[in-house]
């Protein structure tokens, strides 16, 4: 059943990351975490006032507090990285940390024993990133809704990608933390300190938080994708190894990548389809064991 919920949530926060995507080319990707978050935060709160389950200790809520700082950064960095870089590119690159750091708090702190063949797998997965941030110095994008073709120079958004995986990492990590019989509430606590966490971004970064009203509508709705998809992870992880959930929670790149190339037309190089192959075959070696 743990299985099953995580590759749920693959399929959810795969939808999510590719229409956040979308939409942070017609916007600033902080700005559009930052409502995604907000619309994801008032679902949430909604449904654990209708379901309020069991009551949440200090030490669950705090795990969800924690969790919720890495959604905000790691939504933050990942749409604007998709926002001016490939999305064929940044999302795997997020993967990896996503699922390699995981899996070593897995085994360092919480004891698990994976298999020496995955051992191997989470070495493979380091070229990988290498192999992904390989790309063109000028690429050519279309800008989802805008009609036009704009220049990209130099901007493949693998820091981002990088910086987005570790943030989807401690997510990860602290709501495998969150004990049963909790209800909703961590998960609560986790949406609104997400929208804190990316409120000093968007200081630091200047950003116009003024965007249609459309636009906000729609990266609300993809923000409450991801929320079902935390909720389900959150679920998984009562019912299967912190490691193995992770890997293949992480398996949602999958879904933004095959979209970007059927319906952006993305290219990408020789050098970067070998290092998602790589990358693919290192997180499916680490589910499958």
């Amino acid at each position: 059943m743990g299985e099953t919920l995580a590759l749920v949530t693959a399929v959810c926060y795969g939808v999510t990351h590719f229409c956040s995507g979308m939409l942070a080319r017609r916007s600033n990707g902080i700005a559009v975490a930052c409502y995604a978050q907000v619309g994801g935060s008032i679902v949430i709160i909604v449904v654990a006032l209708a379901f309020p389950g069991g009551p949440a200790t200090w030490s669950a809520l705090a795990w969800g507090a924690l969790s919720g700082v890495g959604t905000g950064l790691g939504m933050a960095f990942l749409y604007r990285g998709m926002g001016r870089g490939k999305m064929s590119v940044v999302a795997p690159v997020s993967d990896v940390n996503a699922a390699l750091l995981p899996v070593l708090v897995g085994i360092v702190l919480l004891g698990e024993r994976p298999s020496a063949i995955v051992l191997y797998a989470m070495a493979a997965a380091v070229p990988a990133i290498w192999l992904v941030s390989r790309s063109p110095g000028r690429t050519r994008e279309l800008v989802a809704g805008a009609g036009r073709a704009a220049a990209r120079r130099g901007h493949t958004g693998v820091g981002d990608g990088l910086a987005a995986g570790v943030g989807i990492a401690l997510t990860w990590v602290a709501l495998e933390r969150i004990p049963a019989g909790t209800g909703l509430w961590p998960l609560v606590v986790s949406r609104v300190v997400s929208v804190a966490a990316i409120i000093p971004l968007v200081l630091a970064t200047r950003t116009s938080l003024r965007v249609p009203s459309g636009l906000a509508v729609k990266a609300g709705l993809a923000g409450t994708v991801g929320t079902v998809g935390t909720w389900l992870y959150m679920l998984a992880t009562r019912e299967q190894l912190l490691a193995i959930v992770s890997v293949l929670s992480a398996l949602y790149p999958a879904i933004p990548v095959l979209l970007a190339l059927v319906f952006l037309r993305e290219r990408i190089t020789a050098t970067q389809t070998a290092g998602l192959a790589i990358g693919a075959a290192a997180i499916s070696i680490i589910a499958l064991n």
